[in-house]
């Protein structure tokens, strides 16, 4: 793997207008596809397997031009103190918004609140509901307009009116003011880490061509795969970061071999060969984890982690052939790792070669460069050699810590984000509360029960035995009568609850209702399904948490297998996966801690706590397992790397920090920056998300990296990395080390030293 990295690296060096023509022709096709790609439209949301889309799938069938998909706006009304909304006046009122949002051309019906029953007991709160022909995203902005201004006349005349539902669905933004923060961060982090503001220029750069490539491609393929808004903010998180982090490592390692006396293109070939070889298999973490989403069997997960994992392998890509290309055309610009400013390692190198005419380059380099006051060690230096002289110390401390952050993930409430989760700053927030106040808790979140009859000898009493079993339920406040399709087979019943749609009680009614329903069917014949967002909601977090421990041991499995092939060993892996495991519960107890409990939720503008979005758990073990492999690798390499060239563990683990701590802290850094910047979006989803992977990436880079890391492979010595011989035999030999340019190094100073030989 090294050698042939090497060779590449050359290659892009020596062939860098190609490779540079390559990637700007890629970005320009990607970008003008993007430009000239029909809208994406909407997202369906489907959850295979479970009852929900089932029932959801019978009412498609058997109510044809229904508008099942459709979305539904609502206007709520609420009339001033002391009057009711059944007053003349506010009655003519309503009447007149009730005509102006029927002319729209998207509008299926609007219904009346005085002939269909929408008024609250106490006559204070009335609503309307509006029913349109397409779903909320492909509605025109007219349309939204015109419902969202329906109300102002009702306003002047003193009714208090707001506006919810999914036709004010919007696009999801991302924040671009937390971004460009987030990048700044990562530009001032890259120029105290590489020293020049061109070396730090070059990741940022790649970077963002490797987004650019890989988020207009998603862009360009929406339409026609069905691709979401999320998608792409997710693409641009996680392709930001590891594009960063995948150059900075290269363009670190290359600065390293200049300061050891290799020209520039030698050092290309050697950085591209060993830090390359760790930026390979570190994205190869990071795909199988997104990738592996898809054994959940949601296709809005497939899709996310599909794109993100395409994302990564441009990243990947880009950083094994472009940095190469532009490390060659930045030139002398870009210092060896230690040189101050003006300084030239080459002319010292040159001079003291010349000092001592044997002198290899390298030593040379290294003879000038220690010519003057020895340097101090670093603080990477001096942290390893704090925590192997007290590795229990470290090692219990860690685990203590995170395991303290981790307790609040034991209280985790799943559910998804409706108009509940909103700021109580926005319309449909203020409507949700009203039809709460107004018609109880239960009324934001009805259940739909189907009632599949054809198979049934009496439909008709097969609806009715519906209705009757499900009245004498607990927590019913309402059940409608059923209303049957054209054919007469197929019946709907509309149940609201007696809680609020996150609540325990509104889950056990749903499952209660379902065991009613099989006593029906036993009696009957007739199929009784239970549907609505509510339902769909507390079925996809089901699926989430069956597919849950499945999908960690895939991923988990396959990661483990892969790091035993780079490590050469099966303990340093299991480490790996088990710090893991320890930073991610941390960060599940940090982000139930903020979003569901409120803990500090005003320093990132969290306004409305409630229960962690359902596809969060499983969405970060993904994410977050491939990005803590990202640091495993890049940093125990290094170790490993020193301890197969003869250094002894523990010296191995002071080695591995000398040269990478600094880096692998820069990268984290780097990450926490880019996803934080994801926290001042307005979706709660992205902001969720957004701090959860943060806190996640500092857990594990500065905690399990940095501290439980090398405490246990101190504690381990070396047991560390040890493999039994048969297994040794088994495994392809895939050379992260950079042995293999070891060896190319002695052969060719063979070669040298036959040609002095020849000459004498």
């Amino acid at each position: 793997m090294a050698t042939l990295l090497y060779k590449l690296g050359r290659l892009a060096f020596r062939r860098r207008h190609v490779v540079a023509l390559i990637w700007v022709a890629l970005l320009t096709l990607a970008g003008v596809g993007a430009a000239s790609a029909p809208a994406a439209g909407t997202t369906s949301f489907s959850i295979p397997g479970t009852e929900a889309q089932k029932a959801f799938d019978l009412l498609e069938q058997r109510f044809p031009g229904a508008s099942a998909d459709g979305a539904t706006g609502r206007i709520v009304f609420k009339a001033p103190d002391g009057e009711k909304m059944t007053d003349a006046d506010n009655k003519a009122t309503v009447d007149k918004t009730v005509k102006e949002l029927g002319d729209g051309s998207e509008v299926v019906s609007v219904t009346d609140p005085f002939t269909t029953h929408a008024v609250s007991k106490d006559g204070t709160v009335a609503y309307t509901s509006v029913k349109y022909k397409l779903p909320g995203m492909e509605l025109a902005d007219s349309t939204k307009d015109a419902l969202e201004t329906a109300g102002d006349e009702a306003r002047a005349t003193g009714l208090t009116v707001d506006v919810g539902g999914d036709a004010l669905q919007a696009a999801a933004e991302p924040g671009a003011a937390g971004e460009a923060i987030g990048l700044a961060i990562a530009a001032v982090v890259l120029v105290l880490t590489l020293g020049s503001l061109v070396a730090a220029g070059l990741p940022l750069l790649t970077a963002i061509i490797g987004v650019g490539i890989g988020v207009s491609t998603i862009t360009v393929l929406a339409k026609a795969l069905d691709l979401g808004d999320t998608t792409s903010t997710l693409a641009l998180m996680i392709g930001l970061a590891v594009g960063i982090d995948y150059a900075l490592f290269i363009v670190s390692r290359y600065r390293g071999e200049l300061a050891e006396g290799r020209d520039r293109e030698e050092a290309v070939g050697r950085a591209t060969g060993t830090a390359g070889s760790a930026v390979v298999f570190a994205g190869l973490t990071v795909v199988i984890a997104l990738a592996g989403l898809a054994v959940v069997n949601v296709p809005m997960l497939t899709k996310m982690g599909l794109a993100a994992a395409g994302t990564v392998v441009v990243a990947v890509l880009i950083a094994l052939t472009m940095i190469p290309a532009l490390l060659g055309y930045a030139g002398r610009k870009i210092r060896p790792a230690g040189e101050k400013r003006g300084g030239d390692t080459s002319k010292k190198a040159a001079t003291a070669q010349k000092a001592g005419t044997a002198e290899k380059p390298a030593t040379a380099v290294k003879a000038a460069n220690s010519s003057g006051v020895s340097a101090k060690p670093g603080i990477g230096t001096r942290w390893a050699s704090f925590v192997i002289r007290r590795p229990a110390a470290v090692l219990l401390l860690g685990v203590v810590g995170l395991g303290a952050i981790a307790v609040p993930a034991g209280q985790l409430e799943l559910g998804l984000p409706d108009d509940g989760s909103q700021p109580t700053s926005t319309t449909q927030r203020r409507a949700y509360d009203l039809l709460s106040e107004g018609f109880g808790p239960g009324f934001n979140g009805p259940l739909m029960i189907v009632v599949d009859a054809k198979n049934s000898d009496d439909p008709k009493a097969a609806a009715a035995a519906v209705t009757d079993q499900v009245k004498g339920l607990k927590d019913v406040a309402t059940v409608t009568p059923a209303a049957f399709n054209k054919a007469g087979d197929t019946a709907t019943i509309t149940v609201i609850p007696g809680s609020k749609p996150s609540s325990v009680q509104t889950e056990d009614l749903v499952h209660a209702i379902r065991g009613a329903g099989a006593d029906v069917k036993a009696d009957t014949g007739a199929d009784v399904l239970v549907t609505g967002t509510t339902a769909m909601n507390i079925d996809f977090s089901q699926k989430l948490n069956d597919a849950l421990i499945p999908y960690l041991g895939l991923v988990v499995g396959l990661a483990f297998l892969l790091l035993i092939v780079v490590f050469r060993s099966i303990l340093v892996p299991l480490k790996a996966a088990l710090g893991f495991l320890l930073s991610v519960l941390a960060a599940l107890g940090a982000v139930v801690a903020v979003f569901q409990w409120g803990w500090l939720s005003g320093l990132i503008g969290v306004e409305q706590t409630g229960p962690i979005m359902s596809m969060m758990p499983i969405f970060m073990v993904g994410v977050v397992f491939g990005l803590a492999m990202d640091y495993e690798v890049f940093l125990v390499t290094r170790m490993r790397e020193a301890y197969v060239h003869g250094e002894s563990p523990n010296q191995a683990v002071v080695t591995g920090f000398k040269h990478s701590a600094r880096v692998v802290a820069a990268a984290a850094v780097i990450m926490m920056a880019v996803f934080g910047g994801f926290i001042s979006s307005s979706e709660s989803m992205i902001k969720m998300i957004g701090f959860g992977l943060a806190i996640a990436v500092f857990f594990d880079a500065f905690v399990v990296r940095m501290a439980i890391v090398p405490a246990v492979l101190a504690l381990l010595g070396k047991k560390a990395w040890w493999l039994p011989k048969w297994l040794d035999r088994a495994l392809p030999n895939v050379d992260v080390e950079g042995e293999g340019l070891r060896t190319l190094d002695d052969k060719r100073r063979d070669e040298d030293e036959d040609r002095e030989l020849v000459r004498v």
